[in-house]
């Protein structure tokens, strides 16, 4: 079977910053939904903030580079929350770490499309 022109070779690095950062982003999207719905006494309307994080998920399963970036620039905002709610609690913690692991999975995903990219 002769593979289609449209077919190109991903490179390994490539699907697996690819995929560390649709696991973190769902990570973080679980860890907000957690923190605020079902863990708490009463449930928080500050369970909003995991749609921020819904919308980019799309761009990061079809490749698209822009998505990428921009979610790099957006993941520092639940950096900050993490950091401002340390003293709460794991999953502050948590929050932090999937916040950094989807930032050095972006940055590392565009840094290498970008160096093999054709001229």
């Amino acid at each position: 079977m002769q593979p289609s022109e449209s077919t190109v070779a991903v490179p390994p690095a490539v699907e697996a910053t690819r995929w560390i950062a649709v696991v973190s982003l769902l990570g973080l999207i679980v860890v907000q939904l957690a923190w605020h719905l079902w863990l708490p006494e009463r449930p928080s309307l500050w369970a909003v903030k995991a749609l921020p994080l819904c919308v980019p998920l799309a761009g990061l399963l079809k490749r698209q580079m822009y998505t990428y970036r921009w979610t790099s620039l957006l993941v520092w905002l639940y950096f900050l929350d993490g950091v401002m709610r340390v003293g709460e609690g794991a999953f502050a913690v948590l929050e932090i770490a999937l916040s950094l692991l989807l930032f050095v999975a972006c940055a590392l995903h565009v840094r290498i499309r970008l160096r093999n990219a054709k001229p």
